[in-house]
């Protein structure tokens, strides 16, 4: 079985559709080869010093190498790719906040064995979120071309909905800058590596604002750091409100404020009720004598 691919002209919305309606997406070509080139030269030091993982499953021959926004400046534009900022976007527009998940750059070494297939909800300690609730929306770059030989992931298209008896399985083959989106829910898994090289990719993921992130963005990039990035950048890094009234500082202080040293407050509930008619509802029926305390 093929899997599709779109091209980087595709509409976000087409490509979230398929992605709702399959469980992955492809797009071909999102990155140019520059790109590619000044993150890989960015990430080495820190792949190489990265140790393989610790069993079967992470992969004896896999180096997990993360921390990417502040090691790689080239990671922030892939993170902030309007194509897929706008794909995730779309995908989890139920929400009133989504935030970065994970960034890592992901190398199967030549001998590695097939990983076991699995759906990435289980991060959120097996929680059985409903099948038509959507927590996240991933992304994996290929930083090298990703082929059946050198591992490239396995999908089973369509099993998102847990019936996935008998479903195809069907391996992610893309050239180097071309990104495969996939959802929390579909059983994927990296191929194993009968080639002679490694194949990388970088795996960043975007969940809705208001579970904990799998990588902690504010220890992964320090302030210092942080500081001298863009505010867009760092609203999508967690530095906002992730719903209608979770992770301000202080005396609701605005994370992004307490960053820059201000002290403006952060958004109300009554400020984000335009959200939706939900919110809306929710507002009026609590009353604000009662949302007081």
């Amino acid at each position: 079985m093929a899997l599709s691919h779109f091209p980087s002209t595709a509409d976000p919305a087409e490509i979230s559709d398929h992605l709702r309606r399959f469980g992955y997406a492809i797009v071909d070509d999102v990155a140019d080869g520059a790109a590619m080139d000044r993150l890989e030269a960015e990430a080495m030091p820190f792949i190489e010093a990265s140790d393989p993982g610790r069993d079967e499953y992470d992969g004896r021959f896999t180096r997990r190498t993360g921390a990417l926004v502040a090691r790689c400046p080239t990671a922030r534009r892939l993170v902030m790719d309007p194509l897929v900022v706008g794909t995730v976007s779309h995908f989890l527009g139920h929400v009133s906040a989504v935030q970065l998940h994970l960034t890592q750059i992901i190398s199967v070494e030549p001998g590695e064995t097939r990983q076991k297939l699995h759906r990435d909800e289980m991060a959120f300690d097996f929680f059985p979120f409903g099948a038509d609730y959507h927590v996240q929306c991933n992304t994996m770059w290929a930083l090298t071309d990703f082929t059946a030989e050198n591992g490239a992931t396995h999908i089973l298209a369509g099993s998102s909905d847990d019936e996935a008896i008998g479903l195809p399985d069907a391996q992610a083959e893309m050239r180097r800058g071309s990104v495969l989106f996939y959802d929390g829910k579909v059983l994927h898994g990296a191929g194993a590596n009968s080639s002679g090289g490694v194949r990388r990719g970088v795996n960043i993921t975007y969940a809705v604002g208001w579970v904990r992130q799998e990588e902690n963005q504010y220890l992964a990039c320090p302030p210092e750091i942080a500081r001298t990035l863009d505010d867009d950048l760092l609203r999508m890094m967690g530095y906002t409100q992730g719903a209608f009234a979770l992770g301000y500082v202080g005396d609701q202080i605005d994370p992004l404020a307490a960053l820059r040293g201000s002290t403006a407050k952060a958004k109300t509930i009554g400020a984000v009720a335009e959200f939706n008619a939900d919110a809306r509802e929710f507002v009026t029926d609590i009353g604000d004598s009662e949302y007081r305390g």
